[in-house]
């Protein structure tokens, strides 16, 4: 990914770089697509109806990461509150989709995987939330 490259050139960061945070939006992007492309394999198994939890669970897991991933890259202004909010919701939302993805995993690869992105994205955004403090105003 060129998130760090593209980050470390915006006029609002002038060096300043929070490694922890930009690991935790390429986490973020990267479970958003492994959960999207694991709720479609869902589908395409023979007994879908007993996917259904993990499908909905990968479809929230794919838009709460995609959110988390697009507000953390931002660099104009700020909302500290917001981005580590969304980062610890992500985290959240990662460790159930990695858990209901785990249910399935002996028998669908495609959980497994999506299982060991999501748990990659949790540590991520735990990370990163940890080195915000929110200003008050």
């Amino acid at each position: 990914m060129h998130i760090q490259s593209m980050i470390s050139t915006h006029p609002h960061v002038q060096g300043s770089i929070n490694d922890a945070l930009i690991r935790a939006v390429e986490e973020a992007y990267d479970c958003a697509a492994a959960c999207r492309i694991c709720a479609d394999a869902c589908l395409g198994e023979a007994m879908v109806a007993d996917l259904a939890q993990c499908i909905r669970l990968n479809l929230d897991c794919a838009d709460v990461c995609a959110a988390a991933g697009a507000v953390g890259a931002r660099r104009t202004g700020r909302n500290e509150a917001v981005i580590k909010g969304l980062l610890e919701v992500c985290a959240e939302t990662c460790a159930t989709c990695a858990t209901e993805c785990d249910k399935h995993a002996g028998m669908h690869e495609h959980c497994r995987i999506c299982a060991e992105a999501c748990r990659r994205c949790e540590e991520a955004c735990r990370e990163a939330a940890g080195t915000i403090t929110p200003s008050r105003h």
